[in-house]
């Protein structure tokens, strides 16, 4: 007998929120995440980043880096947004991917930016999407794999 709570799932968001566009997407996938009927659990860096502490300072980057691999730690899947910063995707969402991979947990990546994809990231997740809202349908019990299908570097 199915359990009534389908919502047991914890997800981490991989994302920079550095600009008006990166917090746009952000807010999107984070408002996707909360419909879905599997997600219970949300941990989005934006909302962790201890103001009480001087932003930079050892203090505040040991607090920010231990808060955000203790709940990578205990997320069940990690959502990330491929975003690119200049020619690059943002270098602490492409850390917490590889640490995601290197922990075997899923990865859903979400690339709305249609840019050619580096395959250390295409081949390391679990399912591709183009648009932040699909997410909000996903089956995060059955977890469907959706490849990457298209170019790599």
């Amino acid at each position: 007998m199915e359990s009534k709570n389908l919502r047991n799932i914890r997800v981490f968001i991989a994302s920079p929120f550095f600009s008006e566009e990166q917090v746009d997407r952000v807010q999107r996938l984070e408002n996707a995440l909360m419909q879905n009927p599997y997600v219970s659990e949300i941990f989005s860096a934006r909302f962790h980043q201890f103001p009480h502490l001087e932003f930079g300072s050892k203090e505040w980057r040991r607090t920010v880096f231990r808060n955000d691999l203790r709940n990578l730690r205990r997320a069940d899947v990690l959502v990330g947004i491929r975003d690119f910063e200049g020619k690059y995707v943002d270098s602490g969402t492409s850390f917490e991917i590889g640490y995601a991979y290197a922990m075997q947990k899923p990865i859903l990546l979400i690339n709305e930016k249609n840019a050619t994809m580096n395959l250390m990231l295409s081949d390391s997740l679990h399912a591709y999407f183009t648009r932040v809202e699909d997410v909000a349908s996903y089956d995060f019990h059955r977890m469907p794999k959706a490849p990457y299908v298209g170019p790599v570097i």
